[in-house]
């Protein structure tokens, strides 16, 4: 990564870190799972929007995309989605009236029995992921949980328990009730943690020749949040 030093004090300086882009807007989907039964309702909203302007939208699975004003209603900063049914499946994200977009979360209406209640946001690394199965017009019930397709309980439980310990989201998880049937698949969207780097620098005076090569030499003089 090229870095520039673009501001110099007591010492110190201050480095623009280019190729690094940091979103102002993020996503909430309430409640916060990936999968609804035919009638349910949704909400999204977006958050850490520093500007007015934003918008949610979504794009179906046929590829057709829309705005709030076309598929849901405003209430508040919220965009309502009511009575959900199966073409409502699709992603959705905010984005603002300069373009900025969030990350994407995906959403799955279906007409089974059973859903599975796995996150729409992203889940860190290193944290624990509590998987449950509800069924149509009633409650969470004992099941069997699967992991692309492998059952990964011997006998009927409540809820079962992931860690996130990577970064892939290519696993598919559902679940299954005896007499009722099975969930849908879904993926856990994972992201790293998020991590404070402080990485010392060496004093560099404007002016000095080869700035460039020793700016290359320098990886940040300022603390760093970023998303692996």
């Amino acid at each position: 990564m090229k870095t520039r030093c673009v501001f110099h004090r007591l010492g110190v300086c201050v480095l623009l870190l280019s190729g690094l882009t940091v979103s102002s807007v993020s996503v909430d989907v309430r409640p916060n799972r990936q999968q609804f039964f035919r009638g349910d309702s949704l909400s999204v909203s977006c958050a850490d929007v520093q500007t007015d302007g934003w918008t949610v939208k979504r794009t179906l699975r046929n590829g057709n995309t829309g705005t709030c004003a076309e598929f849901g209603r405003i209430d508040g900063s919220f965009c309502v989605v009511d009575r959900v049914t199966p073409v409502s499946s699709g992603v959705y994200w905010c984005e603002t009236s300069s373009g900025q977009q969030s990350d994407q979360v995906s959403i799955t209406v279906t007409d089974f029995y059973v859903i599975l209640e796995i996150p729409a946001l992203p889940v860190e690394t290193g944290s624990d992921v509590t998987l449950r199965c509800r069924v149509r017009g009633g409650s969470t019930l004992k099941a069997e949980f699967k992991k692309n397709g492998r059952t990964l309980t011997s006998d009927l439980v409540e809820k079962w328990t992931i860690s996130v310990d990577h970064l892939s989201d290519a696993d598919q998880y559902s679940c299954y009730v005896p007499d009722l049937g099975g969930s849908p698949t879904s993926s856990l969207r994972v992201k790293g943690r998020r991590a404070a780097v402080a990485m010392e620098t060496r004093q560099h005076h404007v002016g000095d020749e080869d700035e460039d090569e020793d700016y290359d030499d320098v990886a940040a003089g300022v603390a760093i949040e970023h998303d692996f």
